[in-house]
């Protein structure tokens, strides 16, 4: 019984790496190669590589929202994002993933309702230390709930670029908006979604593939918003920050 139970640990233990394991491409080790040395500073904060068929982003992951950052952390490691699609791209907006049901999903499949096991997030919203949708930004999606809580898999990549001022005084009378002179600021140079602060947790920002972002989101929809080809990723933890 002694060398039966020290089999099982064993095997557990195996299965346990195997559930880590990840085949690496010899393009995607290049691509981690490449996007490790455009990152600008090996900061206190994690950076995660996004590689798409359009071609690769980089993300860095912001402290101040550590729930979130711990959540897409493990699950990049695990491999959950693997081969899943940005299905809900939306030009002038945001293009969404992270969808597990979209994985080898019909291409008349509706999806975006899909999540992983465990509960919602709570939100992390930190409107108060200037954290805002401007574009680039890595926010949690979520469905309508009081407490904001987000998804606890899905995601949105902020595209809108920036706004005319005229169009932007558009955008706040039309949507009842309250904005700060920072954020007139933000949204008139840089771009982004006003609309959504306050309201959604913002937890990354992209550092590299603007131009990819902005090639995703041209490209051809459905009547659900979903690419007509699909648009898998994959995901890479590319710097850890030390834990103190």
């Amino acid at each position: 019984m002694k060398y039966l139970f020290l089999l099982c640990i064993i095997i557990l233990s195996a299965c346990g790496k195997m559930h880590y394991f990840r085949k690496v491409t010899k393009e995607e080790k290049i691509a981690i190669r490449q996007s490790k040395r455009i990152i600008a500073r090996r900061d206190s904060c994690n950076y995660v590589l996004i590689i798409t068929p359009k071609g690769n982003m980089v993300v860095k992951l912001f402290n101040e929202t550590p729930l979130h950052r711990d959540n897409f952390i493990n699950k990049v490691k695990e491999g959950f994002y693997d081969s899943l699609l940005f299905h809900r791209v939306i030009n002038n907006f945001m293009i969404q993933g992270g969808d597990p049901n979209s994985k080898n999903a019909k291409t008349d499949q509706s999806l975006g309702g899909g999540a992983a096991k465990g509960d919602r997030i709570p939100a992390e919203i930190r409107v108060d230390q200037h954290i805002y949708h401007e574009r680039g930004v890595l926010a949690a999606a979520r469905t309508n709930n009081p407490a904001k809580e987000s998804s606890n898999c899905q995601f949105y990549l902020v595209q809108k670029p920036a706004f005319r001022q005229s169009e932007l005084d558009s955008n706040i009378t039309k949507r009842n908006l309250t904005l700060n002179e920072e954020q007139k600021a933000l949204y008139t140079s840089k771009g982004g979604t006003p609309h959504l602060d306050g309201n959604y947790t913002v937890f990354g920002e992209m550092t590299s593939g603007l131009a990819v972002l902005d090639s995703i989101a041209f490209t051809k929809t459905n009547k659900l918003d979903r690419p007509e080809k699909d648009i898998q990723m994959k995901m890479f933890v590319i710097h850890s920050a030390k834990k103190k």
